[in-house]
């Protein structure tokens, strides 16, 4: 501790003194130095002793193997001892007993964490599990199982062992409890890590007034007396005990500054009223920057208040008094400070009658050691009948909700700083249940229990028979109902605002599908970028293109089959050789126009051009023969055979009507592309001699006709297409899928553009 001294200028003033002077004079500098040295040895011992009930007296006991204060803390998910193989903690999650129900906001904390952590495509693949929702509801209870197999299957999925994923888990809680509105109620909680901790408690009691059915763990830490800390830790979901290192962790690196490390020292299953209850003990180990613990620190910094005060107090007396003047107005000024000499004064007899403490205070309870009822206030005498009765015991009217302990004076005794709840057993037509404090007066060897109702909305007061004037007017619980009342509406909006968010998305999906399913529809009923401008409501102008190549094929003796069969037979026939042209379309890029009974047309180069629109029709060609041969002809058993016929020139396209639009092609091309296949052979493809002066020397094995005769066209000579020599039967086919592209132009150009946009 730093020396502090008298001031220089104080110093010489007492030497200069006259020997000569008053001994009255004398003795009272005598006695006022003396006095000060006391009144500065008093302040120290002060000082020491309050850090030394802070780090042992506050800190009320050092039983490592006693119960939490039971309480609410954030949800969690899983066991384990010793590091765990995935299939282990698989099976340690199907072993979980999963008899509770959490709440939808631990399901997106567990969500939010995959999506940051791992990414979306990882949470796409938990939420494919049976029963898994793509978003959860903030207060909408789910079971425990499907929290336990999110973690399970997250822990297979990643290759990572229960204990990692649930501290990851702990770290990522209390961020997103930040983020969710939470940060200053969090910040408010305690001026250190002990403190926090403690307080947890008085959190989960308010969280639970919106959060009913929270089955939270429950914390109670304390110093030993070689100054370590230890946490205690209760949960009734076994195995889930490594979140709270993550939570710890996160916490003391966010609001203190600090770095936290937990060991787990003890590890058992208690028995409690309500079943077993995992104990895990945690020794906690926290370091700052100034590697200092906690108290410590904050003992350091009550000294600093301390020595400020005085200096502030000398400063505020040096203008004024000098010498022994000085000193004796420091000395005098301490006497009066509050802060640092304040002891609390009791009356010698209690200023109260019996009548007006029990009407002031109308729900209270006194009971002995024994559990004996020896006071109670009249409220309570009211609405719990019998409690005045020569032999009532508290545990035959009382269950101890919370904390979870059974109901003696010992347990009691153990939990003395936590919030007790009990329930009315007798009345089994109300539920009253009191909230308060336990008080143990050790002088009449009896515990005073000052509580008032448990409520949370206005329902409950008239559920158990209360009224606001039974409730004291110093009671905040008037004020509590009525403001969680206001609370409880803004809830259930809430709620209802995320059902009706959820079901929207739901539709919103739907209707997304639906309308993929109308525009598949609608663009292989019409070009991509001229059923958009018509979605858009916009008239689609006609275009010219200056050139393309058309293609027109038909079945050989089409009308012959349809005189011999069914038509049922004729439709699967077409339906079978028109699927494999529609693949085909794919493959080469070429637009499919029309099909007219067993007439099928398509163009290369519209609606977007490309320089190679020949090369693909004539593929294109090459594949409609080969598939032909894979369709059956009803009639006689046989494969069918077809013609077909390529030109090459300009047209004008543009979509006519408005019922059923179609997108059409006009001009003398054509013409011309219709009679080269009605001139055609059975199972060949005919060109004329634009086509032909396309695909020359571009690799496809051609054949001169010679010249014939062409309706409207007189004479001219054609062309048949034999083959493709550059080219596998797989690859016109487009059956190999890391085939060579066949066209130059999609890797310099056309892969550049949008398809689906007119150039």
């Amino acid at each position: 501790m730093e020396t502090r001294s008298l001031a220089p200028e104080a110093v010489p003033k007492i030497l200069m003194l006259d020997i000569n002077s008053d001994k009255g004079e004398l003795a009272a500098l005598i006695g006022g130095i003396v006095g000060a040295v006391l009144l500065a040895l008093i302040c120290v011992m002060a000082v020491l002793m309050w850090c030394l009930s802070r780090h042992k007296g506050s800190y009320s006991t050092n039983e490592t193997d006693d119960h939490d204060d039971m309480d609410d803390d954030d949800e969690e998910v899983f066991q384990t001892n010793e590091p765990l193989t995935v299939d282990e903690d698989e099976e340690k999650v199907r072993k979980v007993t999963a008899d509770t129900e959490m709440y939808g906001f631990i399901n997106s904390c567990l969500q939010s964490l995959v999506m940051e952590r791992f990414g979306q495509e990882t949470w796409d693949k938990l939420s494919s599990l049976p029963g898994v929702q793509e978003t959860f509801m903030t207060y909408t209870v789910y079971d425990d199982i499907l929290t336990l197999s999110l973690v399970g299957e997250a822990c297979s999925l990643l290759g990572v062992s229960a204990d990692v994923f649930l501290k990851l888990f702990g770290e990522h809680f209390f961020v997103f409890c930040k983020k969710a509105g939470y940060d200053t109620m969090l910040r408010t909680l305690g001026g250190n890590l002990f403190d926090f901790i403690q307080n947890l408690d008085s959190l989960h009691s308010y969280l639970a007034l919106s959060y009913r059915e929270m089955n939270a763990p429950s914390f109670r830490v304390e110093m030993t007396d070689d100054g370590n800390m230890l946490l205690h830790y209760y949960s009734d979901r076994k195995g889930l005990h490594h979140i709270v290192p993550g939570i710890m962790e996160a916490v003391g690196r966010d609001l203190f500054d600090s770095i936290v490390t937990m060991e787990v020292l003890n590890q058992s299953v208690e028995d409690e009223r309500t079943g077993k209850r995992e104990h895990v003990v945690f020794l906690v180990k926290q370091t700052s920057g100034a590697c200092k613990s906690t108290v410590q620190v904050f003992c350091s910094h009550r000294e600093e208040e301390f020595f400020k005060r005085m200096r502030d107090r000398y400063v505020s007396l040096a203008g004024k008094r000098s010498g022994w003047d000085l000193i004796r107005a420091l000395a005098l000024s301490g006497k009066g400070s509050h802060q640092s000499t304040f002891s609390p004064c009791y009356p010698d007899k209690l200023w109260m009658e019996e009548k007006s403490f029990c009407n002031a205070f109308p729900f209270h309870i006194v009971f002995d050691k024994d559990l004996k009822i020896r006071q109670t206030g009249v409220n309570i005498q009211k609405f719990v009948p019998g409690l005045q009765g020569r032999d009532a015991t508290l545990d035959q009217y009382f269950i101890i909700v919370h904390p979870q302990v059974t109901i003696t004076i010992e347990s009691i005794r153990k939990f003395i700083n936590s919030q007790f709840v009990l329930k009315s057993c007798k009345d089994t037509n109300s539920s009253l249940q009191l909230r308060g404090q336990m008080l143990w007066m050790d002088s009449l060897g009896c515990m005073l229990y000052m509580c008032s109702p448990k409520l949370r909305s206005l329902q409950e007061l008239q559920d158990v028979g209360l009224h606001l004037a039974d409730l004291a007017q110093h009671d905040v619980t008037r004020d509590l109902v009525l403001l969680n009342q206001q609370r409880l509406a803004e809830m259930e909006l809430t709620n209802q605002l995320e059902r009706k968010k959820e079901e929207l998305r739901i539709l919103s999906r739907h209707l997304e599908a639906e309308k993929e399913k109308t525009e598949t529809l609608l663009y292989a009923m019409l070009p991509r970028h001229v059923a958009n401008q018509l979605k858009d409501g916009k008239s689609v102008e006609a275009g010219e293109f200056e050139v393309c190549t058309i293609l027109f094929s038909d079945v050989v003796t089409f009308t012959n089959i349809c005189a011999a069969c069914e038509p049922i037979h004729i439709v699967h026939m077409l339906n079978s050789m028109y699927s494999r042209f529609d693949r085909l379309t794919s493959v080469h890029d070429v637009y499919k126009v029309e099909t007219i009974g067993d007439a099928y047309m398509v163009v290369g180069g519209v609606p977007v051009p490309t320089d190679t629109h020949a090369r693909r029709v004539a593929n294109f060609a090459l594949g409609m023969r080969i598939a032909a041969r894979e369709v059956t002809n009803p009639v006689t058993g046989k494969s069918i055979q077809i013609r077909v016929g390529l030109h090459t020139g300009p047209v004008l396209a543009g979509v006519v009507g408005e019922k059923m639009p179609r997108y059409c092609l006009f001009g003398d091309t054509v013409n011309t592309a219709s009679r080269m296949e009605s001139h055609g052979l059975p199972d060949h493809i005919h060109l004329s001699p634009s086509t032909y002066s396309e695909l020359r020397d571009t690799g496809f094995n051609i054949q001169q006709r010679g010249q014939i005769e062409v309706k409207g066209k007189g004479l001219m000579t054609t062309y048949f297409l034999l083959g493709n020599l550059s080219a596998s039967e797989d690859d016109i086919m487009g059956r190999e899928a890391g085939k060579t592209c066949l066209y130059k132009d999609v890797l310099h150009g056309q892969s550049e553009k949008d398809p689906g946009k007119e150039p």
